[in-house]
């Protein structure tokens, strides 16, 4: 975010936007600049890949489920445009922490270790799995009847969602699911790129988890909580609070299997749904052109035609 500001400071913000005598290094000017650049990244990240989910992923069939809202993408989009603004505050405000330097992030290659560059993939692995932990514990806090009406119920009035429903949340709900990634930097070392790539990770991370697109390699689905997982997640409340993997769920017990695996996902009701309407109206076009008494009623005029030859 660093690298981003001072680009912005040269090409944007001190030309255009601040008086001179607002240097760079002052802290409101900074925090500024950081709600601007965290909010116009955040709206372009939900709208660019949900759009794309939306456009190539996400299967339109499931807007024919009952459960599926009229109106439904708009009210998505529009908890989203208006959460988003009051999410971003607070979490600019952890970039400019960690810009100021009360966090442990740094430029290059960490002087805390003897592992070099080797740090970084070291770094990865352990942020996955502290947000997963982190994430899990959040999320299923917020199912607590005290918190769920005030706080997260928002998000589950999309029973099957699109992706467009990846950012609608309470602003509580949708920063304190994305703060273990802004905590794990005040406790242990993090690069400053990896830093940000895991805030746009994230972001894309939320919208996958919401498309419906279920294809996972058979190996990896006792382990990743991914849109299958998520999908029962939003239809059943009290499963599945993972973010990336199963692990949590397992041992704490809220692991559900989830109902694509099985054909009974929300997709496969409305295929079934689909195959049955079908058939009731092919039978109803038989018994259109082909009535139940069509062969009698020709048999008797065949006799009646025989009897008066005769």
């Amino acid at each position: 975010m660093d690298v981003v500001l001072d680009i912005l400071d040269d090409f944007v913000f001190t030309p255009y936007l601040y008086p001179t005598s607002w240097q760079t290094s002052y802290w409101l000017r900074q925090f500024i600049s950081l709600v601007i650049i965290v909010y116009v990244g955040a709206t372009v990240l939900y709208f660019g890949t949900a759009s794309l989910c939306y456009a190539l992923l996400f299967d339109k069939r499931l807007m024919e489920h009952p459960r599926f809202l009229k109106n439904q993408i708009r009210r998505e989009i529009k908890w989203s445009i208006m959460s988003m603004p009051l999410m971003n505050i607070p979490t600019a405000w952890m970039f400019y922490l960690h810009h100021r330097g009360y966090g442990k992030t740094y430029h290059g290659v960490s002087s805390n270790t003897w592992l070099g560059y080797f740090s970084l993939p070291v770094e990865f692995v352990l942020v996955v799995l502290f947000t997963d932990m982190m994430i899990y514990w959040i999320h299923r806090a917020f199912h607590h009847r005290l918190l769920y009406s005030a706080i997260h119920k928002p998000h589950h009035a999309f029973k099957v969602p699109s992706p467009f429903a990846s950012h609608a949340f309470h602003p509580i709900d949708g920063f304190m699911q994305s703060f273990p990634y802004h905590l794990f930097p005040f406790i242990f070392p993090l690069n400053k790129y990896l830093y940000v790539m895991f805030f746009v990770m994230v972001n894309f991370w939320t919208v996958s988890i919401h498309d419906g697109e279920c294809k996972v390699p058979d190996v990896l689905k006792p382990v990743i909580n991914g849109s299958a997982h998520h999908t029962d997640h939003h239809l059943f409340y009290n499963y599945n609070y993972g973010q990336f993997f199963t692990f949590w769920d397992r041992i704490a017990g809220s692991y559900r299997n989830p109902s694509i695996f099985t054909n009974a996902g929300p997709l496969d009701a409305v295929i079934e749904k689909k195959l049955s309407t079908n058939q009731n109206k092919t039978a109803e076009d038989v018994d259109s052109v082909s009535p139940p008494d069509w062969t009698t009623t020709v048999k008797r005029k065949g006799e009646s035609l025989r009897l008066a030859a005769s």
